[in-house]
């Protein structure tokens, strides 16, 4: 772990990642789609639907990003994904039924840690949302998160979803700071490792007990919560 002392006097700014740091995405998404998937038939686990959902999402934004031939709305790849998903499942399905699942990633709620420790966090740092997702959908997702951040900034300016280093470094420029004075809280190891490429420090929530893997891009700090990160850093 990094030198907390050092970090406490250099850091000015935490950026979030939304999906799955901030908002429970896999609960939330699998509480939303049982119904659905009770009224079709469908007799699987909607848990494991929803992670089927989420990692055909993950590799065609990747895909996008690799591919460098402009940049997809979230929306868009979202809906090939669960049109994909619930193919692969056998699940018949219409476009409204495909766009009205992906709606409910707007609705997402925060872990129960979170409200609180970000209110700890804003006394000392400027608190920003750095997110995959599309303008309009974090905006419309604001009502639900339970804290008012400083700032919202969509991979859409940057044209490359995260872990694209060019992400990290638009969020840097837009908020006016060096990446070294900003710090990348994520659940997901993919996010820490491109903040870190690009030069910002990271914060790993680890919130499932897994290894983060062998890379040279190591996070300065892994907790299990945010609850565990304000502790640190005020």
């Amino acid at each position: 772990m990094a030198d907390i002392d050092l970090l406490r006097r250099e850091l000015k700014v935490l950026t979030f990642d939304q999906y799955g740091t901030i908002v429970d995405m896999q609960g939330c998404l699998t509480t939303a789609v049982a119904p659905f998937l009770k009224e079709k038939g469908w007799k699987g686990e909607p848990g494991r639907l929803v992670t089927w959902w989420r990692r055909t999402h993950f590799e065609n934004s990747m895909i996008d990003s690799l591919c460098d031939r402009g940049h997809t709305p979230y929306r868009q790849i979202g809906h090939r994904a669960v049109s994909f998903t619930l193919s692969r499942a056998g699940i018949e399905h219409t476009s409204d039924e495909v766009e009205m699942l992906v709606s409910e990633i707007e609705k997402l709620r925060p872990f129960p840690e979170v409200p609180e420790a970000l209110q700890r966090l804003e006394k000392k740092y400027k608190l920003v949302i750095l997110s995959n997702g599309d303008r309009d959908m974090l905006e419309a997702a604001k009502p639900y998160l339970g804290h008012t951040f400083d700032e919202t900034i969509s991979v859409q300016e940057a044209g490359h979803f995260k872990p694209h280093r060019k992400t990290y470094e638009t969020a840097a420029s837009i908020l006016g700071v060096a990446e070294i004075e900003c710090m990348h809280v994520a659940n997901h190891a993919f996010d820490c490792i491109g903040a870190k490429a690009a030069g910002m420090r990271a914060a790993f929530i680890d919130r499932r007990n897994r290894p983060f893997g062998q890379t040279q891009h190591e996070p300065d700090i892994t907790v299990e919560s945010l609850t565990d990160l304000a502790d640190l850093l005020t």
